[in-house]
């Protein structure tokens, strides 16, 4: 069943009780990794672990996310600056205990490719921010699979 979680905005970066941060070297400038990230949602499932479907809603300010698994988001957009960074927040979803979650995505120019940085940053009781803890090197290994799976992909036009 959907809930409602608290909506954030993006100064929750700083006040999360619970911030997770990856980074990834992408070869492909940071035009090409915004695109893919803010004006290609529906080709997330094609390089993002674990994201079976997704798609732009409300003229592409929120998304519609479902993870393997049945897992469901329905999200708004809180920055959209090409080439630089994008956000969202999750409005509903189904995942039992999370109170508010924000996804925060910044690139930066590298050395002819892109530095990617995806901050997770969430709130839920402690055994749920416990669990994620846990889950920690599990979803790094996620986001570093998906970068280079989106390096690939990028590589090949």
């Amino acid at each position: 069943m959907p809930r409602r979680l608290r909506p954030v905005e993006l100064d929750f970066l700083e006040s999360a009780p619970l911030r997770l941060v990856f980074a990834a070297e992408i070869s492909a400038p940071p035009e090409a990794v915004y695109a893919a990230l803010a004006d290609d949602v529906e080709g997330w499932s094609r390089w993002f672990t674990g994201v079976s479907g997704s798609a732009p809603t409300d003229g592409g300010k929120g998304r519609d996310v479902r993870l393997t698994g049945g897992t469901r988001f329905v999200e708004t957009v809180l920055a959209a600056e090409p080439d630089e960074h994008y956000a969202y927040r999750a409005d509903t979803t189904n995942t039992p205990g999370l109170r508010a979650l924000l996804e925060d995505w910044r690139l930066t120019p590298a050395g002819g490719g892109t530095r990617l940085r995806w901050t997770f940053a969430a709130d839920g009781p402690a055994p749920f921010r416990f669990a994620l803890m846990l889950g920690r090197p599990g979803l790094g290994r996620a986001f570093r699979g998906s970068a280079r799976a989106l390096d690939r992909r990028l590589a090949a036009g």
